[in-house]
């Protein structure tokens, strides 16, 4: 009698709504009307280091505050990618004398909120993570939006059945092992716990430096355009030596060019990402030397307004760095 083993999916069942359980179920009804031996494997959530939704999970872990439907209580029995590989290779080596359906699970369900709260522990972030109620339809709505941006994770489908739920016993799933399935503390091996630590976090606040650099260009932009008075503009180019057009000049050419470089930040095309973080890094390592050549003495002005640049160049060159070089092209 042939062996098949079917990688289906926790909830591909008679409550299925779904496309994506929908599918899974027609084929295990398939499969489950022939002549077979071997299991319909339907997983959990699945966390493997590398994989997307676990990067997304540990960057969730990461964050300072997040706002969940049912406020994170939908129930999910994450299992490790080992154990499932673990299991899948125990069913092909001694399949059931029927077309067995197991569920991979992890050892017991929790809440959403709760995995969370677990995998930051894990990764070692300090801080609680707290959670807001967010309403289920207003989650539905930032679902359908999700599905059209690129790389998504989230759309209307996903969305549905993560208020479902995700969980089953897992009692058939630990007798196939022959060991209780890994928890949660132990997703994570210890020699790799700075490094997920590091992806997680960036993957948080890079998004956040950016925009946050971006509103600083768009500021100043606004600023320099005329909400801060226009002859007190002159007064300070005047100072290094600018009058007349040419400091007419200079100050409106700055201010567009400072307007340029925030809607860059937020929307530069990938190819141009390492030269823009660079003419950010001339420009105000430009405006720094002529203010400290010309009007040395905002150095000493109790609100920073020079000294602040310092931590501002840092955080543009960590952005800098992480761009991934352009390939040679041959």
């Amino acid at each position: 009698m042939p062996v098949v083993v079917q990688v289906s999916a926790l909830g591909a069942d008679a409550d299925a709504q779904s496309r994506y359980h929908l599918s899974k179920k027609a084929a295990d009804d398939v499969l489950r009307a022939l002549p077979l031996r071997g299991a319909i494997v339907q997983p959990s959530v699945v966390y493997g280091p590398g994989g997307a939704s676990a990067a997304m999970f540990d960057r969730m872990a990461a964050a300072p505050m997040l706002a969940l439907p049912q406020s994170g209580r939908m129930p999910l029995q994450p299992v490790h990618l080992e154990d499932v590989i673990a299991g899948l290779v125990a069913l092909v080596e001694s399949p059931p004398a029927g077309l067995d359906t197991v569920a991979f699970v992890g050892p017991r369900p929790m809440g959403m909120a709760d995995y969370l709260r677990q995998l930051r522990r894990v990764l070692g972030i300090a801080g609680p993570l707290p959670v807001l109620p967010l309403p289920t339809p207003l989650f539905k709505a930032g679902a359908g939006i999700a599905a059209h941006l690129p790389g998504r994770i989230l759309d209307a489908e996903t969305a549905a059945m993560l208020l479902r739920g995700n969980a089953a016993p897992a009692d058939a799933f630990e007798s196939l092992l022959r060991r209780p399935p890994r928890p949660v503390k132990d997703f994570v091996a210890p020699e790799q716990v700075q490094a997920q630590r590091s992806q997680a976090v960036l993957g948080v606040w890079l998004p956040v430096l950016r925009v946050a650099l971006a509103a600083m260009w768009i500021w100043t932009a606004i600023v320099s355009f005329g909400l801060y008075p226009v002859a007190d503009s002159y007064a300070l180019l005047a100072q290094v030596g600018l009058t007349g057009v040419v400091a007419t000049v200079a100050l409106y050419g700055a201010a567009l060019l400072d307007l340029l470089l925030g809607l860059l930040t937020l929307a530069c095309p990938a190819r141009w990402r390492r030269m823009m973080w660079l003419s950010q890094i001339a420009l105000i390592g430009g405006y720094t030397a002529l203010i400290t050549v010309f009007l040395p003495v905002y150095w000493l002005h109790p609100y920073g307004p020079i000294s602040k640049n310092l931590p501002v160049l840092a955080a543009i060159g960590l952005l800098w760095a992480l761009e991934p070089a352009a390939r040679l092209r041959r």
